[in-house]
Order: C-alpha cells, then sequence, then structure tokens
C-alpha cells in the first residue's frame, strides 16, 4: 500500500517520519516489492529508508563526545537532510555555495561550516552573508581570501586543514590534494591566530577508514603541529572517514572509533571543541538502487544503472556492494549462487562494474538487483549521459529491517 507524506495513513509510523522528508508527495511503501509493484518506468528506482538513516544519526550522536556535521556531499537529497534534522542533526559540513544555499532553503536556521579548503571568492562571501563563521583553509592565499571577503571579521572560526601521512587504514586515501605540511602549518596558525575568534585544526584520514587508531595518531599530528606554532588551539575537527558495511569490509564497533578520538583528544586537546564530519557512516544504509537486468551474456549483466548513474565507485573504485535479486515473476529464489558482472546501460565501454557480484544463478531479464549501501556517494553521483537517469525516489518504512 503506498502511502504519500502528510497523510493520515502515517498516524502509526515513528513521529520522526512525517517530518523527515523534502519533497511533498515522496511516496513512502511499507516494502520494496510494493515499491518496485507501482515502478512503470524502464529508469532505475531510489529507495530511501529512513528509519536507517535515523538509526545511525542516534548511534553518533549518542555516541560521539563532540558535535556531529553532516558531510552533505555524500546526499544531498532534501528527503535525507530532513531525516537527519528529524534525528537531531543541527550542523552540516557544506562545500560549495549551492550545498549552502541547500541547507538554507532545506534546514533554515542549521549550522554550517565551509570545510572545503580552496573556495571560490564569491563562495566566501555568499557564505558569510548566509550565517556561516566557520571556514577551512590550507595555505595562506587561501586563508586571505577568507579575510578579504569577510571584510576582516572578528566573529570567526578558521580551521587549519593538516594533511596526515597516508597508510591509515582508510580505503581511499585522500591525502594528496589537501592538507598543509606539519612544517607548512606553524606559520600558517601563527598567522591566523590574530584574525580568529577561534582558531582550529581538521584533517580527513581517508574515505572508509578501517582503524579507529588512524584518528588517534592524525590527533596526534594535530598537536605537534600546534605545538609548533605556539598557539593556542580552541577546537579540533576529526573530519570524515567514518565507515559502513560491505562485502569483505566489516569495521570494527563505532564505538571503538569514538573511543579513540576521546582519548585522544582528551589527552592532546584538553577543554578543545570537538567536531567530526560523517558522511558515509550517516546514510549508506539508508539507501539503495533498484536496477533492472535488460540482458543477459553468460555472467555479465547489462543493467539499467550504471558507472555514470548511482554505481560510480563500483566502476572507478571496484567498491563491491550487497546485491539482492527480485525476481520479476515472484518464482522462489534459486539456492544456487552466481559471481555477476554488471554492465551499465551507456554506450561507453567503460560503463563497467567488475565486482564480481553474488546473485542467484537464474537471473535474467526483467529481474530487478536491489544493490544495497548507496545511501552514500550513490544518487548523488548520478549523470545523465547517454539519455540513462532517473528521477524516481520512494521511502521504504523497514522497521522489521527488511532486504540487506
Amino acid at each position: 500500500m503506498q502511502q504519500v507524506i502528510g497523510g493520515p495513513a502515517l498516524a502509526a509510523v515513528p513521529s520522526i517520519l512525517p517530518d523527515a522528508y523534502g519533497a511533498p508527495g515522496l511516496p513512502v511503501f511499507a516494502s520494496l516489492d510494493e515499491a518496485l509493484a507501482a515502478h512503470d518506468s524502464d529508469d532505475p528506482l531510489f529507495v530511501l529508508y529512513p528509519q536507517r538513516i535515523a538509526a545511525a544519526a542516534e548511534l553518533f550522536l549518542n555516541g560521539f563526545a563532540g558535535h556531529t556535521m553532516f558531510a552533505v556531499k555524500v546526499n544531498p537529497h532534501p528527503a535525507v537532510l530532513r531525516t537527519l534534522w528529524a534525528a537531531g542533526v543541527r550542523d552540516f559540513d557544506v562545500a560549495s555555495a549551492r550545498e549552502i544555499a541547500l541547507i538554507q532553503d532545506i534546514l533554515p536556521g542549521a549550522g554550517m561550516a565551509f570545510m572545503h579548503p580552496v573556495k571560490p571568492r564569491r563562495a566566501i562571501r555568499a557564505a558569510y552573508e548566509a550565517g556561516v563563521r566557520a571556514f577551512a583553509f590550507d595555505s595562506a592565499e587561501e586563508l586571505r581570501k577568507i579575510i578579504g571577503e569577510t571584510g576582516g571579521a572578528d566573529d570567526l572560526t578558521l580551521y587549519l586543514r593538516l594533511a596526515v601521512p597516508a597508510g591509515g587504514g582508510a580505503l581511499m586515501d585522500l591525502s594528496g590534494k589537501f592538507g598543509a605540511s606539519l612544517e607548512g602549518a606553524a606559520e600558517l596558525l601563527r598567522a591566523a591566530r590574530p584574525m580568529a575568534a577561534k582558531l582550529g585544526l581538521t584533517f580527513h584520514v581517508g574515505s572508509q577508514c578501517m582503524d579507529p587508531d588512524a584518528y588517534a595518531r592524525a590527533i596526534a599530528h594535530a598537536r605537534a603541529a600546534a605545538d609548533g606554532a605556539g598557539v593556542a588551539v580552541d577546537a579540533l575537527d576529526v573530519g570524515g572517514g567514518f565507515p559502513s558495511r560491505y562485502p569483505g569490509m566489516e569495521p570494527v564497533d563505532m564505538g571503538e572509533y569514538f573511543a579513540a578520538i576521546e582519548s585522544a583528544a582528551a589527552a592532546h586537546f584538553p577543554g578543545c571543541a570537538l567536531m567530526a564530519e560523517p558522511g558515509r557512516a550517516l546514510v549508506a544504509e539508508g539507501g539503495s538502487t533498484c536496477a533492472r537486468i535488460e540482458l543477459r551474456r553468460g555472467r555479465d549483466l547489462f543493467l539499467n544503472d550504471g558507472s555514470y548513474g548511482s554505481l560510480y565507485d563500483a566502476a572507478n573504485f571496484a567498491w563491491r556492494y550487497p546485491a539482492r535479486l527480485i525476481a520479476r515473476d515472484g518464482r522462489a529464489e534459486c539456492e544456487e549462487a552466481g559471481e555477476y558482472r554488471f554492465f551499465g546501460p551507456t554506450c561507453d565501454s567503460a560503463d563497467r562494474m567488475e565486482g564480481p557480484f553474488s546473485l542467484p544463478a537464474d537471473a535474467g531479464e526483467g529481474d530487478w538487483i536491489e544493490i544495497g549501501q548507496l545511501g552514500a556517494y550513490g544518487q548523488t553521483m548520478a549523470t545523465r549521459f547517454n539519455g540513462y537517469y532517473s528521477d524516481a525516489t520512494v521511502a521504504v518504512l523497514d522497521g522489521a529491517r527488511q532486504g540487506f
């Protein structure tokens, strides 16, 4: 049975849900099977699981010792943003003028921090006019831009982005693009201190970090930077990188990450405000893509979604996602399994996802595949290349935890 946000049928669901969606009339279903039955289209179907997003947010809000800022880039869908807000998230890490405008429109009054280390001047001005007071930088040139475009404001929180050593247990190393070196940090911190109402340090240990101690090592690295500068530091932002679950990647309990960060922060930055920018860990489990098989050729499955859609990471970083078959004819699940490679719908031969993805051996044309853990870097990465895209998004209420 389909429900529509705001209708009387929602009276029986948890109170968080009526306020959790950004698009009026977003279809809500009790199960994915019902959603697919109502999906009369050749396009893939994007699915949001708001209860999973809310649960992940509550885990962070209750377990992390500092402030939680959602990294908007990971999934800026209005329904996701409102679900997080309803769960108690009040601060957002924004990386562009458009993300700032989105948060202003969807969640007026939300806190924002502009943590991208390289920003257009116009974006800095727009951010300050929108009430943003926290900015990151990793060079003297960027610091001058921030001071100049905010008119030498005396109410700024300035975060120096540090480069941390690679090899910290992350699946995607982010040390090669942004971040001041330990040697250069001292001069930058001393330059920023007189201009900052509050001075902070921040870093990123890398995406999908599987080692909680990577945060402790990075915090010790930040302490060395502060000591080298000889200036007081008011705030510490440990960035993102918090992991989620994927086939072959089962991180330890998130509580171990919180404990490692809290212990290191207490030892190296006592009394400092503590922040984090989780993205993947808050929303990965809260979204999936349902793609239809258009052709099977041996173990190759040609789908109506691919690397130019929500499967960018699967194609470009060999990311493996959980997958399950939803048979077109309702047949019983085949007990024999197969390992498959996916091809997307575009004419580009690079539109391929090697996987392998495990599915029943009888998968064939017309069957749907739910590809999970795509609430992070899934729908948000999709393009309209070759005319293949989807505007179809639904919410599924899965208190019984259907599927994955």
